[in-house]
């Protein structure tokens, strides 16, 4: 019995040990309260992608703080992608026992399930390889992140790296690229529409015509109308040109890279969309957003 006992217990201190340094030796996290991030894991994996495919395109991300986002696209993102965000503790355990029941009846991890604090833990940090090691170490990430970052903080980092299309990064450069406007100056409806193609953002167009894009997109508007978000009537005297005549301060248009965040250097290395993104040429290639 003991020859039996004996190895058995060496292969469960072996695997406590690996867990311990796979769990343990997670990135630091500090240098993110104040310094805008380099290039994230998903940036670089879709570059290698691209280089495999003999494509040249560089990443486009324009970094803005948070006080340059539309508050109507951090509203909509939060009801489309994390309704809970504000909170919880970086896990939505009712979102993930659904998605796990989900994968149980596939038989796969298929289900998505993840809360914003997860989806930047996996930009950053990992790929989108769906495995249940990746899956663990998203977790312990997602726990150190909600652990060390203020919510305003991670939603601020969300929105200027998560992937918006093709080589696009970040709420700025999506804004300018399908709406040709800044991230600040976004209507209800703009924010609706590029909430909805977050899941697959390089297959939806959130400027196009896509009845699956147009449908969602009217649905998150009907919930920030509910929510008192949306004020219609508003909306229809400011489309009218009524009301104030106040000054409203626009980000200026970077030329040579990443604007830098107000608390800290941004890095170097990654493109900003050009001046003019309604002259620009889309990211081409088999995987563009399809109209």
């Amino acid at each position: 019995m003991k020859k039996i006992l004996y190895p058995v217990l060496i292969l469960v201190l072996i695997a406590i040990t690996l867990a311990g340094l796979y769990f343990f030796a997670l990135p630091d996290l500090s240098s993110l309260k104040k310094n805008v991030p380099g290039k994230t894991s998903l940036m670089s994996l879709r570059e290698a992608e691209w280089k495999k495919k003999g494509i040249k395109r560089a990443s486009y991300r324009v970094w803005v703080p948070y006080s340059r986002i539309s508050p109507y696209l951090v509203k909509a993102v939060i009801i489309s992608e994390d309704d809970k965000f504000w909170s919880h503790e970086g896990f939505d355990y009712e979102a993930i026992k659904k998605a796990v029941e989900k994968d149980i009846k596939a038989g796969k991890f298929k289900a998505g399930g993840s809360t914003i604090s997860q989806q930047l833990a996996r930009n950053l940090f990992l790929t989108p390889e769906k495995s249940a090691l990746r899956k663990l170490r998203e977790a312990a990430i997602t726990w150190k992140i909600e652990r060390t970052l203020s919510k305003r903080r991670i939603i601020e980092l969300y929105l200027n790296v998560v992937e918006w299309g093709d080589g696009l990064y970040g709420a700025e450069a999506a804004s300018r690229y399908y709406f040709g406007k800044s991230a600040s100056d976004l209507t209800p409806m703009e924010a609706a529409r590029l909430a909805v193609v977050l899941p697959n953002p390089r297959r939806l167009n959130a400027s196009g015509d896509q009845p699956y894009v147009e449908g969602r997109a009217g649905v998150i508007y009907d919930i920030m109308v509910k929510r008192g978000i949306v004020i219609p009537e508003l909306e229809d005297a400011e489309d009218k040109g009524e009301g104030s005549d106040a000054v409203v301060e626009v980000p200026p248009v970077e030329t040579g890279g990443i604007e830098p965040s107000a608390s800290g250097p941004a890095p170097a290395g990654v493109e900003a969309l050009p001046d003019n993104p309604q002259n620009a040429q889309p990211p081409a290639n088999e995987d563009r957003p399809r109209q």
